[in-house]
């Protein structure tokens, strides 16, 4: 069966769609061959992916994508994005096609009115009812994220001391209200005992200056020196990951690693908190509860609308710090495994509290 799976962004969804994708390969009798449609600049995170035959790149011309779709006959069509653009695709190539519920209204009443109707289940659960009538079935695996041969070392430049025991942080985020400010993470590398590697991209150099300027030869700068690659690399090599609600804590995940994620003004509760079956108890979200403004968005604001922005300068980086530092991520395997989702950490002004 020649399947077709769109999704055309972003980093962290791409690597939500990998266990759809392995599960359809690994399905008995489907004899799957798997193409994948996505933007050219997300091509790359699954170019050592095994479970993927063929990848077809979008470059800004849609018209030309179909063209070239078309010609490739699948059997199925399944489209884990469902945009304006990915139904235009499904409709353009006539083959019978499934998608999922994207829950948006039920977001909008979160967001809007504080009202929460949303399933508790994952994001990786509802990409599945895409392929069930196919008889594919979630293995609970997890993510995927391959690293190609060559580029599964550390990349040049990194320091000998931040190849050992390090701590990886993800500093950037898409929207300025999911992204913690620059004195807080200041604050969290104070408090840590090990060294600290920044990751992101280009435009998240000039902070990563900032706060690596304030810890010199303790904290190193890698954003925007690095591939995608690379930073997986560092992710897959780090003791722990303390992130925000971005494309790199996914692929954290991809890898089992003990993760601290940060909430500003998205909420676990959209379903995109990190996937790791039976590796629950290495993920940690830290949170600020008891804000009437929460969350407001569920993507994020190019400025906090409240103006207050109390979703993170709220967050306790002290206690961050101190998880990291006492591995509480990793002593929390040892907890029962009654507990069927991630730790949380609530914060209420300077207060703080965990619940399972």
């Amino acid at each position: 069966m020649k399947i077709l799976v769109i999704r055309f962004s972003s980093i962290g969804d791409i690597v939500l769609t990998t266990p759809v994708v392995r599960c359809i390969k690994k399905t008995p009798g489907l004899n799957a061959e798997i193409h994948y449609a996505t933007k050219r600049e997300y091509a790359g995170i699954l170019e050592a992916n095994p479970n993927v035959d063929m990848v077809h790149c979008l470059n800004g011309d849609l018209r030309d994508l179909i063209r070239r779709l078309k010609m490739e006959q699948f059997d199925q069509v399944i489209d884990l994005h469902k945009s304006l653009r990915s139904i235009m695709v499904r409709l353009a190539l006539r083959r019978p096609s499934r998608s999922f519920c994207k829950l948006n209204f039920r977001k909008y009443l979160l967001t809007r009115f504080k009202f929460n109707r949303l399933p508790a289940i994952h994001l990786v659960d509802r990409y599945m009812t895409a392929v069930k009538h196919l008889g594919v079935v979630n293995d609970l695996k997890g993510l995927d994220y391959f690293i190609p041969v060559g580029e599964n070392n550390f990349p040049n430049g990194i320091p000998g001391k931040f190849r050992q025991a390090f701590i990886a942080m993800a500093i950037g985020a898409r929207h300025f209200t999911k992204r913690l400010p620059n004195e807080k993470i200041i604050e969290i590398c104070r408090g840590l005992s090990w060294p600290v590697v920044l990751l992101g991209g280009p435009e998240d150099k000039h902070n990563g200056d900032i706060i690596s300027d304030a810890f010199p030869g303790r904290v190193f700068n890698a954003c925007g020196m690095l591939s995608l690659n690379g930073s997986a690399y560092m992710l897959k090599s780090a003791r722990a990951v303390i992130t925000h609600d971005t494309g790199l804590m996914h692929i954290a995940a991809a890898f089992k690693k003990r993760i601290i994620s940060i909430w500003g003004n998205t909420v676990p509760e959209f379903g995109m908190f990190p996937y790791m079956p039976g590796h629950e108890n290495q993920s940690t979200l830290v949170e600020t509860e008891g804000l009437s403004c929460r969350p407001c968005s569920k993507i994020g604001f190019a400025r906090c609308p409240k103006r207050h922005f109390d979703c993170m300068q709220k967050i306790d980086t002290g206690l961050i710090a101190e998880m990291a530092n006492s591995q509480t991520v990793k002593q929390a395997n040892s907890q029962t495994a009654e507990q069927p989702n991630s730790q949380t950490v609530k914060q209420s002004n300077s207060r703080s509290k965990r619940w399972k």
